[in-house]
């Protein structure tokens, strides 16, 4: 057994998943339902109101590059379930990264087509995520969702921050506290990868419907009219 499998392996409980601590107990259940509420009944409004532009955006990925539209790929979710993440497909499709290990690191990547490179900077890329916050997958806001096997500063990350996996015990989102915070993009240096996760257990631990609102807005502002680097 590899280091990585037996590190895990210490993880795991019985279901074969990450243990998170306390994530048989849901904290504030009332709220919980208040926030599930919010999320289907936004995002169903959401994208009605953005579906031309949807299928406008949709129909430019097919007309300019081979492949699906959509992008899936397997992410971590509410108590470590796994779950499919969706968003428009913004490399070519011979040299997509299904794991997600492989993180875009500078702007010019070769791996991204010409219309993703847009997709990426405006974060349009993300918008399909709405279809999992229907779903029940995501939340609006949370921690943002890793891929299983998560990498940072060279090594896994809940190698780097061992109480990783507390970020779990609610759904992830399609922004989070630290997006708004502007701590996005690479986990290539482990003191800006270590602050990530240090502002999504902020959240996690104070979570509040005020809180989910702000965000919002900050995220509306930082990250699509002043346009931010994608994830």
């Amino acid at each position: 057994m590899s280091y990585r499998d037996t590190h895990v392996a210490g993880h795991l409980g019985g279901g074969g998943r990450p243990f998170v601590a306390g994530s048989s107990r849901s904290p504030r259940p009332a709220r919980s339902v208040v926030k599930r509420s919010f999320d289907a009944i936004a995002a169903s409004f959401a994208l009605l109101v953005l579906l031309p532009g949807l299928l406008v955006v949709a129909l430019t990925i097919k007309l300019t590059s081979r492949g699906p539209i959509l992008f899936r790929q397997r992410r971590y979710g509410l108590n470590n379930e796994i779950f499919e993440i969706y968003k428009f497909r913004t490399m070519f499709v011979d040299k997509c990264d299904a794991s997600g290990l492989m993180q875009t690191t500078c702007r010019n990547d070769p791996r991204v087509t010409p219309v993703g490179k847009i997709l990426r900077r405006s974060n349009l890329d993300e918008l399909p995520q709405l279809l999992n916050v229907v779903k029940g997958d995501m939340s609006l806001v949370g921690p943002r969702p890793h891929v299983v096997g998560m990498l940072a500063a060279g090594g896994l990350y809940e190698i780097l921050v061992p109480n990783y996996f507390e970020r779990h015990r609610v759904r992830p989102g399609i922004t989070g506290l630290a997006q708004a915070r502007g701590l996005r993009g690479s986990t290539v240096d482990a003191a800006l990868a270590k602050a990530r996760i240090d502002l999504d257990l902020q959240y996690v631990q104070n979570w509040s419907f005020a809180l989910d609102l702000r965000i919002l807005v900050e995220t509306v502002w930082t990250e699509f009219l002043k346009a931010g680097d994608g994830i």
